[in-house]
């Protein structure tokens, strides 16, 4: 299967933009819980538990965000799409799916 980078680049902007978009979503839920606000003590542990979820979805996010720049960057390389571990050829399945990956399944 030859790679069409046409299509690949137009896949990692669209996933980027998104994944732009969800990090500014995510920066917006994880800003800091004032402690005046009058929301009950069940209600503010609440709160500040999913706080913590949404700082990890963001750390996730801004880490897929990072390289998905990058494989923008490398996907007219000669050696884009080849698994950096095993220097085999990343089926072009799983860089549809996961265009950010550089290691074939079995090295990931």
């Amino acid at each position: 299967m030859e790679l069409d980078r046409k299509e690949i680049k137009k896949l990692i902007r669209s996933e980027l933009r998104k994944t732009r978009q969800a990090v500014a979503d995510l920066k917006d839920l994880t800003q800091p819980i004032s402690p005046e606000n009058a929301i009950g003590r069940v209600s503010r542990m609440d709160a500040i538990n999913n706080k913590s979820i949404n700082e990890a979805s963001l750390k996730q996010s801004e880490d897929k965000q990072k390289k998905l720049e990058i494989a923008l960057s490398k996907v007219d390389d000669k050696d884009f799409g080849i698994c950096v571990r095993c220097k085999k050829p990343i089926p072009l399945g799983r860089i549809m799916l996961m265009p950010q990956s550089n290691k074939c399944v079995n090295c990931a």
